[in-house]
């Protein structure tokens, strides 16, 4: 079957000049696509709103109201990174409706996967607060709408940005139906993420934290997918995997301090995809997060697109750092499979 993505004009109205997390990372993304000739073999989804119903399984009625008076008000910051205008509401509402029609359309069999590129990000969205760009979780939102769908129980959320996604986790951690994994540089912003974070009462050891030093790059990312997130996704069984994509890890980054190439990149893409065609019958959606450097990040995403698609290309101008030593992360590895009993 048919790669599926989703796309609207909308997502480019919510724009601050200057801010990192602006409408020119979407643009840019797109004509990548475009030039690759990767677009036209896309099958498009038409993103939807999200309804408050929706958005308030994982957020409370007070947030939601707050972030759509703060647009009709013309727009303002939510924190000193979080900015809103008067489309931010609207790009928001159908960033996170846009995740649920590709989530939708993968479970009931229109396409076989996708990646839904989307904006505002929503990974440090809490259920009261936006915080770290974000405005709603829109992967959150997506998890907890899948579960209402015919044959999802089980989800698995990989979260490869760079930052920790404490919004993610927040609504999580106690819940044995999602598993949360997220590597991500530490300590960096937010602050959350320590590797002794493997969930709370009924969901203890549905968290996986793997808080990496600076400079860590493709060998070591490679080691935490083969000695960690194979095992315990396997142990879990998931009915769907859903993917919180940054590609601030890059080397080239300029908010992150991580060795990962694009190549790199490329093999998370793909062993992601093998997991999903291994656990749960190819079903995986992609949504976008961060990633600040522009070619970095259209060539990441194109390069999620050639994993979904099931070819072998990968696209990496850049090439690997130099130098490229990196730090030893066995001592992290141990402590890890010690926690979650990985033998």
């Amino acid at each position: 079957m048919a790669t599926g993505y989703v796309y609207h004009p909308v997502y480019l109205e919510h724009h601050q000049p200057g801010h990192p997390e602006n409408a020119r990372r979407l643009e840019r993304i797109m004509a990548a696509l475009r030039d690759a000739g990767v677009l036209e073999r896309l099958t498009p989804v038409e993103a939807r709103p999200a309804t408050e119903e929706e958005l308030a399984r994982v957020h409370t009625p007070g947030y939601i109201a707050q972030v759509r008076r703060v647009a009709e008000r013309g727009g303002g910051h939510l924190d000193a990174d979080t900015y809103m205008n008067a489309r931010s509401y609207d790009a928001a509402v159908m960033a996170a409706g846009g995740l649920l029609a590709l989530v939708e359309a993968v479970v009931g069999g229109q396409v076989r996967n996708g990646f839904a590129l989307v904006r505002p990000p929503g990974h440090h969205a809490l259920p009261d607060r936006g915080m770290g760009f974000c405005l709603f979780n829109n992967v959150a939102v997506a998890a907890r709408h899948a579960q209402t769908l015919p044959g999802v129980r089980r989800v698995f959320i990989a979260d490869i940005d760079v930052h920790h996604g404490n919004g993610t986790q927040a609504v999580f951690e106690a819940d044995p139906t999602v598993f949360y994994f997220s590597t991500h540089e530490y300590p960096y912003y937010p602050g959350t993420g320590h590797w002794s974070e493997a969930g709370v009462g009924e969901g203890e050891g549905s968290v996986l934290n793997v808080p990496l030093p600076a400079g860590v790059g493709d060998l070591g990312f490679g080691r935490v997918y083969e000695e960690l997130v194979w095992p315990l996704a396997r142990r879990f069984r998931p009915d769907l995997i859903l993917v919180s994509a940054g590609y601030d890890s890059h080397w080239q980054d300029p908010l992150a301090m991580m060795q990962l190439s694009l190549t790199g990149y490329a093999r998370i893409a793909r062993e992601l995809v093998a997991m999903a065609e291994e656990l749960c019958g190819g079903r995986i959606v992609f949504t976008l997060e961060g990633g600040y450097h522009l070619d970095v990040l259209a060539h990441g995403v194109l390069n999620a697109f050639y994993a979904l698609l099931g070819e072998e290309t990968i696209s990496d101008p850049f090439g690997p750092p130099f130098p490229a030593s990196e730090p030893d992360i066995g001592p992290l590895l141990a402590r890890l499979k010690e926690r979650h009993q990985v033998l």
